[in-house]
Parts: C-alpha cells; structure tokens; sequence
C-alpha cells in the first residue's frame, strides 16, 4: 500500500489534493486508477486512508475514508548530526536513516572533513536529500517526514538544545572503560530529544570534542569496533529502536 506526504494547503476536511512528482508515480509508475486506494500522510504527522475518485493530467483528487491509528514513530525524537561525508556516502545516510526512523538530520563540516560544501550549491543539493528521505519515508511507511538543516559552523553545532546530546568518538571505543551503550541509552525517556552526533571519515579533532564537552555532550563507544562514518549513525538509531521499542 503506497503512502504519500501532502503538504497541508491540500488536504479539506473530506479530500486530499496531490499534484507535482507524485502524480506521475500514482498514475504512470502504479498505474493507479479511480477507486484505487493509498495513504497520505499530512505533516504533523497524520494517516489517511484516501481512495481516488478524480485524475486530470496533474492531479489527482483522493476522498478520506479513515485515519489510521497506528504509530509507527520512534518513541524518542533522534536527530542524527552528520559530517559531510565523502562521495555519495551521504545519499545511504538520508535513506536508511529515515528507514530506522530518524526524526531529523543536522548536517555540518568538521575540522577533518575531506568535502567542503559550496553555499552556492547548498540549495540544489537538498532538494536532492529530501527527495531521497521523502521516498524512504513513505517506503517505510513514516507518518511523518524528516527534516534536514545545514549549520553554518561546527561551533552552531555545539550550541543547540536537546534533552541529551551524544558524540560518537572513536577514543571512547578504544577505552575498556567507557559505559556500554545499553547503560547510555537507559537516560532516555520516552518524547525526549537527542542528538547523536557522527564525524567525518576522519574523525573529530581533540579541539572539537574540548568544544563538544563544554556543552554537555557525552561521548559514547558504539560498539567495540571503529565504525565507518556512513555506518556509525545507522548502527546509533539501529540500537536505540532496539532499546525502546522491541524491550520492556
């Protein structure tokens, strides 16, 4: 069953109004037709179980039969700080971020990072990244769309406000005594924020973790084995949906 997000100017209390890509992924990739049925998403995070009762050539009009009840958010809102990573690694991080449930994504340029964003191009390139969670969020049937933001500078990073705030920091693994992850993770309650912050292919500098410290950000080990940039996030909200939503 397919899931579209419509922003919220489209929806009437009986109707909802899709126009743009999606018309042409309804109509020419499913080949959907009138009285076929999906789901459309609003953006604060409401389901409706819509049917189709009209198509034009860039419209389509769907009639709500029902919301849907069921929750498939992450009890915590995760918000995943990235490094730009090199090559195309970034394209994995957005999709399978959004798959294992992300809430959002702060995206900035550490001291090691290898790419440097040019402002100019900003703009086009996250029209390319929320492409990309928009249709990982409705592959994996999201209610609601993760957001992406680009910091100016790694000093805005250590600046914004969550209920915890973590950085993956590759000496913290290398110690036998740091805090395993089951016992970090116990901190978080459900609706709380929290940050998990992730370095570049080189890792943070010292300077940066001083920085990050200052403002009560914990370091934490993910797993024994140092982890790929691309990897380190997704393995960070892997282990937190395990934590608060498949245990007791």
């Amino acid at each position: 069953m397919q899931h579209y997000f419509v922003p919220l100017d489209r929806w009437t209390q009986e109707e909802v109004t899709i126009t743009g890509d999606d018309v042409h992924h309804i109509v020419r990739v499913m080949r959907m037709n009138i009285d076929d049925e999906f789901y459309c998403n609003r953006p604060d995070g409401k389901v409706a179980f819509c049917k189709i009762t009209t198509i034009q050539d860039d419209t389509v009009i769907a009639q709500i039969l029902h919301w849907s009840e069921t929750n498939v958010e992450m009890p915590a809102s995760i918000t995943i700080a990235q490094a730009f990573p090199k090559g195309d690694k970034l394209d994995l991080i957005m999709q399978k971020g959004t798959e294992l449930g992300a809430a959002s994504f702060l995206l900035f340029e550490g001291e090691r990072s290898i790419v440097k964003w040019d402002q100019k191009k900003v703009d086009k390139k996250l029209q390319r990244y929320n492409k990309i969670v928009k249709e990982a969020a409705e592959q994996s049937h999201r209610s609601l769309l993760p957001t992406i933001t680009v910091l100016s500078t790694f000093a805005e990073l250590s600046q914004v406000t969550f209920d915890h705030k973590f950085v993956a920091y590759e000496e913290t693994t290398r110690s036998m005594t740091s805090k395993r992850l089951q016992e970090v993770f116990k901190q978080i309650q459900p609706g709380e924020r929290v940050l998990i912050c992730i370095g570049p292919e080189g890792g943070f500098s010292e300077k940066e973790i001083d920085l990050l410290k200052q403002h009560e950000f914990q370091c934490i080990r993910l797993g024994p084995r140092i982890l790929r940039t691309e990897t380190a996030g997704l393995y960070a909200l892997a282990s937190l949906s395990y934590h608060l939503e498949e245990t007791e």
